[in-house]
């Protein structure tokens, strides 16, 4: 076979990686290029890390690299995983193996091989099971490995298991969720036999760690097939494992978007978004309070304050899977105001734009994103309304922000110069005062120095105002 042209720079005869196999020649072993590496390349993808497997035990991967590496990272060594990396490039080198969770552990049990069979064997799925053997100094052309017909599936685009799907969903349930995954990242079909795998083991996943799911829903999320990905999470089963508010939205019937459920709406939005973690994951969660706030009004479907009760819903399932405390708020708060431009509609004040941006915040543009592809209507005349009316307040913003400091809603003072003027110590009525300036700088807009210690005579009079006056 011929190496594919993003390979051809790593193994002629003077490449780091060559004099690297060379080295594990001359110690009795053979270094492979592996996995996505060989998969990405064949795509004529970018790559990033390159994974090499070889029949070394780690100590011996720590001998041979140690000296040709700038640096080794031995985090994975537990898991034969040792990372080398040279000239910026990092190289993780794993010891054939065999990962298996065949109880209730989270952990998997690692055994160690000398069968590269074996090894390509126990992979996810056969378009990553395919190796490149790399030449050392003795000029020997690479060798491609495909012992499951991985060339074949990576041709047809189809995304088959190395082994019946039980025993490789078995080994490693992660590997259900891997499965869309490469959906969404690769664009690649579920071969029918490992769909039906997925329906019969999903509950498996709950063995797995909150965090190692997490991190592949993230690459599933951002990837550019991420609807059909959706679609087989939710149609497999598996999304109830671990985001059961996804399926939930299916009971939902959605009046305003004239969808048959919220679910075809969410994942239409969630597909039209940019691949940004934030704002794919907000366009996920920003309607799951609807099952829960669904009414009837006179025949009609309403769920009033849907986006108050899903910001807490967002918040508590990202907790439980683990995701860091600043994105749990960027996307619970893209959650709770994802309806506050539709209030538009009914005029907006200055001091309601300038509300607007300080609720926002950091998050303004995303916000504004999510909102325009919140707009999934298929009547082509409210659709043209609603995305006039953002444009509309897109403008009024610019135009605040020309006449204002738009992005620094603060008042001329600050509260050292309350507690100097006024002659007062910290505390609570320091910050009654600054919320007391902060409400005028949104209500009527910039002022100046003067006018808050003005405003501070005024308040100090009033405290001394006869009451029964």
């Amino acid at each position: 076979m011929h190496i594919p042209p993003r390979l051809e720079p790593l193994l002629t005869p003077d490449a780091p990686l060559v004099d690297l196999s060379a080295r594990f020649a001359a110690a009795g072993r053979a270094l492979y290029l592996v996995g996505g590496s060989v998969r990405d390349a064949l795509l004529d993808r970018e790559l990033v890390d390159l994974d090499l497997t070889t029949d070394a035990p780690p100590d011996e991967i720590k001998e041979i690299a140690g000296s040709w590496a700038d640096d080794l990272f031995l985090v994975g060594e537990a898991f034969g995983t040792v990372g080398a990396v040279h000239d910026g490039t990092v190289h993780e080198i794993t010891t054939h193996r065999a990962e298996v969770y065949r109880d209730d552990s989270r952990k998997p049990r690692v055994t160690f091989s000398d069968d590269l069979a074996l090894d390509l064997s126990r992979r996810d799925f056969t378009i990553n099971a395919m190796a490149i053997r790399i030449p050392g100094a003795d000029g020997a052309e690479p060798e491609v490995i495909d012992p499951r017909g991985g060339l074949a599936d990576l041709a047809a685009g189809v995304l088959r298991t190395p082994l019946d799907p039980d025993v490789s969903f078995g080994d490693d349930p992660l590997r259900m969720l891997r499965l869309f995954r490469f959906v969404s990242t690769v664009g690649f079909e579920p071969a029918a036999e490992a769909l039906d795998a997925v329906r019969r083991l999903h509950s498996r996943l709950g063995i797995v760690s909150a965090e190692r799911i997490r991190d592949e829903l993230d690459k599933l999320i951002t990837g550019p097939g991420v609807e059909p990905a959706l679609w087989g999470l939710v149609g497999s089963g598996l999304a109830g494992e671990f985001i059961p508010e996804l399926p939930a939205l299916a009971l939902s019937q959605d009046p305003v978007h004239r969808h048959k459920d919220v679910l075809a709406h969410t994942i239409a939005v969630v597909g039209k978004t940019s691949p940004h973690l934030v704002v794919r994951l907000a366009a996920l969660f920003h309607d799951v309070g609807k099952p829960v706030t669904r009414a009837f009004d006179g025949g009609v479907v309403t769920f009033h304050h849907h986006e108050v009760v899903g910001a807490r819903l967002t918040r508590e399932r990202m907790r439980a899977l683990r995701y860091p405390k600043h994105v749990i708020a960027e996307v619970s708060q893209l959650v709770f105001l994802h309806m506050r431009p539709h209030t538009y509609k009914m005029g907006w004040t200055d001091s309601a734009v300038r509300r607007y941006v300080r609720d926002a915040g950091p998050l303004l543009e995303e916000l504004n994103e999510l909102v325009r592809c919140d707009v999934t209507t298929r009547n082509p005349r409210r659709a043209a309304e609603i995305r006039a009316r953002l444009d509309e307040l897109v403008e009024r913003i610019a135009e605040l922000r020309e006449r204002e400091e738009l992005d620094a809603l603060r008042p001329p003072i600050d509260g050292h110069a309350v507690m100097e003027y006024l002659g007062i110590p910290p505390g609570p009525v320091v910050g009654e005062i600054m919320r007391m300036l902060y409400e005028h700088r949104i209500e009527d807009g910039p002022y100046t120095e003067d006018d808050a210690y003005r405003m501070l005579d005024e308040w100090k009079a009033s405290q001394h105002a006869d009451p029964s006056a």
